[in-house]
């Protein structure tokens, strides 16, 4: 998808498709009331004939109407006038851009910026317009045969300016940054396990170095990683042939300034281990990687847009499988950081992963480090599939996950990280339990973590609930590459 910004009246406009926007009871938004004169009061019509009631999502794509050059017109319903709220927007663009996709035009100016939503800027809608038409093009196909895509797919979304061409170029720029980055990771998480596995996670982080000169990429072996002391992360992929991978993707744009590191979960597929998973939706466990899988679409959306900050990818990457060599419930295994951890359920792998690569991480000398994992099924029954669920050792640092996540509406929820919680981790044979048991799953878990962090400010997003759909929707949602982009570059502005 491409994007044009034009400033060229609506009358003249030379694009294969108008877009604009109606409400509920009949109203018009300045745009539609233009193209309404323009052709004699046409718009009008066909909401009085009741063709389109302004509900958010519906459509009708009108042709040929007099006094306008382009050969289409496309009404899109953005709910109440004044009260379009952002679920409307992304509904309106969403259905805006399928219809486009198979109308047979291959470029469109879309004037739903100007729609009004609460305190959003046109340049938030701009950029949201971006990321919302790329999601709405996705369409996995990978391992599919026969794929017919549409004879004239859309090529081109155009917006509308008047004197702010600069900064609705940068809002599009970045939306299709931030668009590029989800369809990446989508991608990767979308992939089945026998393609996706650690190796290949490995071979895609070579591709994106050699892609951006910004980009440098690291690979550590088993060996290397044993020769490290990282025990816990290897004791997760004894039970599999496939062998582990430590991924590191360092984007450099900001001189010698301290980077922030993400750490990316990377599990190609979750079994469950000797602690087997039940088998209804076990194929859904290919998704495990999802949060290494944002990190790789984050480092591939900043080096797009060039941004001036440090940030470096850590991706511990593994299997978990079951197999006479596996994790028992009971071993005790030795962490990078020297602390032991008795495995009490073998499905609690994610943070056996993640607790080597934290202490790895201590090594760049981080400003701020975020971990990312489809960690707990207990954030879902939590926090359902809205939000993504966060914990830090710093109110600071959750504040500004917060606030990312509400600017771009890739929303997070803060979960306590109490000491309270961290007696639920005591054992009696190790340093620390991988499991607190029922009570507080996704808390113990971030607790766990926690341990690993003392030397650095750290926050982590359990996106368990995020990451993916499941249903008739199957898919990697890309999410949360959005909230990740726009926590760096709201690092930027205010340290500009």
């Amino acid at each position: 998808m491409q994007y044009f910004v034009t400033t060229e009246a609506l009358a003249t406009q030379k694009s294969d498709c108008i877009a604009v926007a109606v409400f509920e009871q009949g109203q018009l938004s300045p745009s539609a009331k233009t193209l309404n004169e323009l052709s004699n009061n046409a718009i009008n019509r066909v909401i009085e004939r009741g063709d389109i009631s302004g509900k958010a999502g519906q459509t009708v794509l009108l042709h040929e109407l007099a006094g306008i050059n382009a050969p289409r017109v496309l009404l899109v319903g953005c709910g109440k006038h004044d009260n379009t709220t952002e679920n409307d927007f992304n509904t309106a663009v969403t259905t805006m851009t399928k219809v486009l996709n198979e109308s047979g035009a291959s470029s469109a100016t879309s004037c739903l910026a100007e729609v009004t939503i609460n305190t959003r800027t046109t340049e938030w809608k701009v950029r949201q317009t971006m990321i919302t038409a790329g999601s709405a093009l996705y369409k996995y196909t990978q391992t599919k045969s026969n794929v017919k895509p549409p004879e004239l797919p859309l090529e081109k979304i155009g917006f509308l300016a008047q004197d702010n061409v600069q900064d609705i170029e940068k809002a599009a720029q970045a939306g299709l940054a931030i668009a590029k980055g989800m369809d990446l990771a989508r991608e990767l998480g979308n992939l089945p396990g026998n393609i996706c596995t650690p190796r290949y996670l490995a071979n895609q982080a070579i591709e994106i170095g050699q892609k951006f000169a910004s980009v440098t990429t690291t690979i550590l072996d088993e060996a290397e990683m044993e020769a490290l002391g990282m025990g816990s992360l290897l004791s997760v992929s004894r039970g599999s042939r496939e062998p582990a991978r430590l991924i590191t993707m360092s984007y450099q744009g900001a001189g010698d300034a301290r980077p922030v590191v993400l750490v990316g979960k990377g599990l190609t597929f979750d079994a469950g281990g000797i602690s087997l998973k039940p088998s209804q939706g076990m194929d859904e466990m290919k998704y495990d990687m999802c949060g290494s899988a944002s990190v790789f679409g984050t480092i591939s959306a900043i080096a797009e847009l060039n941004l001036p900050i440090n940030v470096i990818g850590v991706v511990p990457s593994s299997e978990n499988m079951p197999d006479g060599d596996a994790n028992k419930p009971g071993d005790i295994v030795t962490s990078m950081a020297g602390k032991t951890i008795e495995i009490l359920n073998t499905d609690a792998e994610g943070r056996l992963i993640l607790c080597d690569a934290l202490t790895y991480s201590e090594r760049f000398n981080p400003e701020i480090v975020i971990d990312i994992a489809t960690l707990t099924g207990a954030v879902i029954v939590a926090l359902g599939r809205q939000a993504t669920g966060l914990m830090a050792n710093n109110q600071a640092l959750a504040d500004d996950l917060l606030k990312a996540g509400n600017d771009s509406y890739d929303r997070t929820w803060q979960l306590p990280l109490w000491d309270d919680y961290q007696q639920q981790l005591d054992s009696n044979f190790a340093d620390i339990a991988n499991v607190g048991g029922k009570e507080a799953g996704s808390v113990t878990a971030a607790c766990f973590l926690a341990r690993f962090t003392e030397k650095f400010t750290w926050a982590h997003l359990d996106i368990a609930g995020t990451a993916w759909n499941s249903g008739k929707d199957k898919g990697a949602t890309g999410r949360p590459v959005p909230l990740l982009v726009q926590y760096l570059l709201n690092r930027i502005a205010d340290k500009s």
